[in-house]
């Protein structure tokens, strides 16, 4: 199985030159350290930070420089630091390529349920709402199954819905999925796990076509 620098880095390999990239709380913000040689993308923090860098060695930390998920990050050169208002004019006037986000639950229509679990405490549903609204290209960083062995890959979310229909691939310890009208269309396998492992871990509908490769990273 893939640990989650593994997941980030898979993940990583779907960045394309000249992108704007949102990257979620959690796994997501593993991408930054990962980002391929000759790949020139921007990475933006809705808390208003654009040319977000990997994360800072000890010698390197400012705490004044946080990403969403309130982790200190660095900055590269051309970076530029503004009010989150203007990093949301960014993010819904549809001006990011492509959305990283984790997730709880996500539905075999794309559906994605990540912010709340009732009865929980929760500062706040944070900018998925607003990412999920306005991104065109989703992809999820999460763990297929949780920790009692249930799948996280649904046929319906269970929990509140951040939104519908959204998110476009997903990216697990166990597998690569392509989400399509007709349910996950399974991509990869990771190392030494088997299709008939990732068919059991999966509660949605799976669709399996022909040989089915190891994710290489």
């Amino acid at each position: 199985m893939l640990d989650k620098h593994g997941i980030a880095k898979r993940i990583a390999k779907e960045l394309q030159d000249g992108y704007y990239v949102n990257l979620g709380i959690g796994i997501p913000t593993l991408v930054a350290n990962y980002i391929p040689q000759g790949i020139d993308v921007v990475l933006q923090s809705e808390n208003g930070l654009l040319g977000m860098g990997p994360f800072p060695t000890e010698d390197e930390v400012d705490p004044d420089l946080i990403n969403a998920g309130k982790q200190t990050v660095t900055t590269l050169p051309g970076s530029s630091i503004f009010s989150s208002a203007d990093s949301f004019a960014m993010i819904r006037g549809e001006h990011v390529h492509l959305t990283i986000l984790g997730a709880m639950e996500v539905s075999e229509r794309g559906d994605i349920a990540n912010w709340k679990i009732p009865g929980k405490m929760v500062k706040g549903m944070g900018g998925a709402m607003d990412l999920v609204a306005s991104a065109k290209n989703i992809i999820v960083a999460m763990q297929h199954t949780s920790k009692d062995g249930q799948s996280k890959l649904l046929k319906d979310c269970t929990l509140p819905i951040t939104g519908l229909a959204c998110v476009k691939k997903i990216v697990t310890d166990l597998a690569v999925l392509e989400v399509t009208p007709e349910g996950f269309r399974l991509l990869e396998r990771a190392p030494g796990v088997t299709v008939e492992q990732i068919a059991a871990a999966t509660q949605g509908k799976l669709i399996i076509e022909g040989e089915i490769p190891e994710i290489n990273i």
